[in-house]
C-alpha cells in the first residue's frame, strides 16, 4: 500500500516538473517570436532612414521643383510607412495582456503580415490574402501572434526558391468558428511523418536555416498547445513536392453569439 502512495507521490511531482519545462519551454518561444519580429522591425526601419536620408540629400542638392517634389513625396511615403509599422508594433504590444478577449483576427493576421513583409520579400515569396468579414474571436492576442509568426516561418522555410503563401480566412457558421488557413506550395511533408509533426522535439528540418530560424521541433507543439488552450483546433493537409495547409478553427466570441 505504502509503495502505491510513494508511486503516486512521485508520479505527480514527475507530472509538476513535466508542466514547469512545458511552460519555460514556451516562455523561451515567446521570446523566439518577439525577437524575430523585433529584428525584422528593425531592418525595416533601417531601410526607411535610408530612403528618407537619400532623398533628403537629392532634394538638398537639386534645387529644381521637378526633382524637390520627388524627394518630398518619397520621404512622405517612406514616413507613412514608419509610422503604420509603429502603431501596428503597438497595437501587438497591447496583445501581450495574460487573459483572454474578443480579437480580430484578420487585423492581427495583416499587422504580423505587415512586419514579415520584408523577410518574405527577401526570401521571395508571394502573399496572397483571402480574407472575409468574421465575427471576433475570443483568445489572447499575443499567444495567436507566436502561432502565426511560427507557421508563416515555416511556410517561407518550405519554399527554398521561394513560390505563393495563400491566407484565408472565413466564417464557418455551422461550426461557431473562424477559420484560418495558411497555405504554401513547397516541399510538403511526408506521409509518414505528419502524425508527429505535433510532437514535442520532433522536426522534419535538418536544422535552423541560413536565417537562424526552426528546426526546434518546439514551434508545431506550441502551436498546438495554444489551439488547445484556445478550445480550437489545428490541423495539417500535406503532398510531398505539392505543398502544405494548416488549418485553423478558433471558436466564434460569445459576445459575437449573444448578439
Amino acid at each position: 500500500m505504502n509503495n502505491n502512495k510513494n508511486w503516486e507521490v512521485e508520479r505527480q511531482e514527475l507530472l509538476a516538473k513535466i508542466s514547469q519545462l512545458e511552460n519555460r519551454l514556451e516562455q523561451v518561444q515567446q521570446l523566439t517570436a518577439v525577437g524575430e519580429l523585433a529584428s525584422t522591425t528593425t531592418h525595416e526601419f533601417n531601410n526607411i532612414l535610408t530612403t528618407v536620408i537619400n532623398y533628403a540629400q537629392m532634394g538638398l542638392r537639386h534645387k529644381d521643383d521637378p526633382t524637390r517634389e520627388k524627394a518630398f513625396t518619397k520621404i512622405l511615403d517612406a514616413s507613412n510607412r514608419a509610422a503604420k509599422i509603429s502603431r501596428t508594433v503597438l497595437g501587438l504590444a497591447r496583445n501581450r495582456k495574460p487573459g483572454f478577449e474578443p480579437i480580430n483576427l484578420v487585423q492581427l493576421t495583416e499587422d504580423v503580415l505587415l512586419l514579415l513583409e520584408r523577410e518574405m520579400n527577401k526570401y521571395r515569396i508571394q502573399v496572397e490574402k483571402e480574407f472575409q468579414i468574421v465575427p471576433e474571436i475570443m483568445g489572447n492576442g499575443n499567444q495567436i501572434q507566436q502561432i502565426l509568426v511560427n507557421l508563416l516561418i515555416n511556410a517561407r522555410q518550405a519554399m527554398v526558391q521561394g513560390g505563393r503563401l495563400i491566407l484565408k480566412i472565413v466564417a464557418d457558421q455551422e461550426n461557431g468558428t473562424v477559420d484560418l488557413t495558411i497555405r504554401d506550395f513547397g516541399v510538403g511533408i511526408p506521409t509518414e511523418k505528419l502524425p508527429h509533426i505535433f510532437d514535442s522535439f520532433y522536426t522534419t528540418k535538418s536544422g535552423p536555416d541560413e536565417s537562424g530560424k526552426g528546426g526546434t521541433g518546439l514551434g508545431l507543439s506550441l502551436c498546438r498547445n495554444i489551439m488547445e488552450r484556445h478550445h480550437g483546433k489545428i490541423r495539417v493537409e500535406s503532398s510531398v513536392g505539392k505543398g502544405t495547409a494548416f488549418i485553423l478553427k478558433f471558436p466564434v466570441s460569445s459576445r459575437c453569439i449573444s448578439e
